[in-house]
This record gives structure tokens, sequence and C-alpha cells, in this order.
């Protein structure tokens, strides 16, 4: 009887641990961003010195447009005019989508991100219904200026911590996901593998970065260099997939456990999907360092037009998968 006991729990824990299995809900390419994203023009929450533009002006401007095959999606921050005094700052985007996913996988193919001083680009997830921070961010990729490596981090309400040691192949930068404590510095978990993230990234073609949020695993972050002779075929081809389990994929750059942070207290609300190219702000701005631009931030990014010509998107494909329950 105690052997049968042992059985049946140990088959109960292999079955509460396992990876969870996802089903293809969307598929984006091209053009399909104009139909699924919505332009936000608000004033940006991180006080960069960016003028975020709507999407008739963003296509007017050639700041957001599809290739002539339908392959490839852009977006970009305007590289050719001065920033007038007075004035919110650098013409740029940022989109959300009008579709939300609770339990999700997201795979992103994406060429090119955007580079350079003063620059601040991110992808990123954030909760339909909030306020911010109720219902969790997940920046799956950012980063800052000239850096090299991508970093993940969550950002919540309080009580959610992780352990400075955990199953992931990056290195613990911060623990405490609290979005009131150390200034919004957030849980962050920078890669550790070459070619993540900037200038490095873009000269490699770029690469694939997926994300699993779930309430058995917490939240995963994996990337894969586009030379990577490793990529799983679920990466690589995701639309061929109708269904898709992670149980092949290895140990994952970031991870943020359930069991250090309590999934439907933090993370149980729908998620909406964010690119954005912000320049200075709370960060960046804070990051900034002027021997290498020759300028402060602000003064830099206005009057340097030129220097942007690298900040842009170009995104391959999206795909989104819902958790398959039952």
């Amino acid at each position: 009887m105690f052997s049968l006991y042992l059985l049946v729990l140990f088959l109960f824990i292999s079955i509460v641990t396992s990876n969870p299995t996802f089903r293809l809900a969307e598929t984006l390419r091209g053009n399909d961003f104009f139909d699924s994203f919505i332009w936000e023009t608000f004033d940006d929450p991180t006080h960069g010195r960016v003028n975020y533009v709507d999407k008739d002006i963003a296509k007017a401007n050639n700041l957001s447009y599809a290739s002539p095959d339908n392959s490839k999606f852009i977006m970009r921050a305007d590289a050719y005019n001065i920033v007038a005094p007075g004035t919110r700052g650098r013409d740029s985007v940022r989109i959300s989508s009008r579709t939300s996913h609770f339990q999700s996988l997201m795979i992103l193919d994406v060429q090119h991100m955007p580079v350079g001083c003063g620059t601040w680009p991110a992808f990123w997830t954030v909760s339909k219904d909030g306020p911010w921070p109720n219902g969790g961010e997940i920046d799956i990729i950012e980063g800052v200026n000239m850096n090299c490596d991508n970093l993940s981090s969550l950002h919540t309400t309080g009580n959610c911590t992780m352990s400075n040691t955990r199953n992931q192949k990056g290195n613990t930068v911060s623990s405490n996901c609290d979005a009131d404590v150390n200034y919004n510095q957030g849980c962050g978990t920078a890669f550790t593998q070459p070619n993540s993230y900037g200038t490095a990234f873009n000269q490699n073609g770029g690469g694939y970065y997926a994300m699993t949020k779930d309430d058995i695993n917490g939240v995963k972050v994996w990337f894969w260099p586009r030379s990577c002779s490793s990529i799983p075929p679920e990466v690589l081809q995701p639309p061929q997939f109708d269904q898709i389990c992670t149980d092949n994929w290895g140990t994952p750059d970031a991870s943020f456990p359930v069991d250090q942070c309590g999934y439907d207290a933090h993370f149980g609300d729908g998620h909406i999907t964010v690119f954005d190219i912000t320049f200075c702000g709370d960060w960046a701005g804070s990051a900034f360092d002027a021997s290498d631009c020759g300028q402060s931030c602000g003064s830099f990014v206005d009057n340097s037009p030129y220097a942007f010509s690298e900040a842009y998107w170009e995104v391959n494909s999206l795909c989104v998968y819902d958790r398959v329950i039952g």
C-alpha cells in the first residue's frame, strides 16, 4: 500500500511539474501588424525624449511599413530631422496588440533591433486590465544605449521575489520584482549568450526569442542566435506546428518560477504585447555615457538625427500560442 502511495504521488508530481502544451492562436507577418496593433500616442510613461506618432503619420513618414513581399514588418524612429525645443521629442513608434492572452507561448523571429546612444527599445507584455503594475509586466527584450546583453525582467505588485540561483543560463541582476522597490528596477536576468542584443545581434542576422507564461512554471524566456545549429524546429517554423510543448528546448536563458511569486496574484490577467522605441528616459538617460556620445542625452537625441539610422525593429514573424487546458 505504501509503495502504491509513492507511485501515485510521483505521477501526480510529474504531471504538475511537466511543461504544458500550447495551441496556435495567431501568426503575424508584414501587414498583419497594421490590423492587429494599436499605435499609441500618449506621453511616454518612462519620461523619454520621444514623440509617439499615430499609424497614419507613421505610414506617411515611413516609420512603419511592410516589405514589398509582405515577409517583414519594420517600425523605426525618425532619423532625418532635428527636434525642435519645447516638443515632446524624436518621432518614434509604440504599438500594442489588440488581442490579449492569458497563459501563452510567444515566438518572435526578429532580424534587427534598435540600437544606438540614447536608444531604449523593448519587446514586452503587460496586463490588459491594469492599472500597472497590477497583472505584471514581462520584459522579453530590453536594453539601452550600447548594451550587448539582453535583459529580461518582471515588474509586479508587492511580495514577489526571485532566488538569485535558478535553473537558467543567464545571470541574476536583481531579485525583487516589486515595482515600488529600487526605483522600479524589477527582477532581471542578464543573458550570457553572445549576440543576444544590440549591434552584435544585428550583425549576426538577429535571432529568435520565445517566452512562456503559465501557472505551472511561471515565466521562461529563451534566445537562439540565427547562426545557432540547435534551434528547435518549432521555433524555426512555428506556423507549421498547431501545438507546441517546450520539453526539448533545454534550459531557458531566464526563468521566473511560479513558486517564487504567486501566479494568480501577480500574472493572472490577460497580457497584451508591446513594441516600442524610446530615448533617454528613466533608464536610458540615467545609463547614458556622455563621453561616448559627446553631449547630454536629451541634446544628443534632439540634434543628432542620423545617429538613429539603426533605431528600428525588423520583424519576420510573431506567433502566439494559448495553453491547452484539459
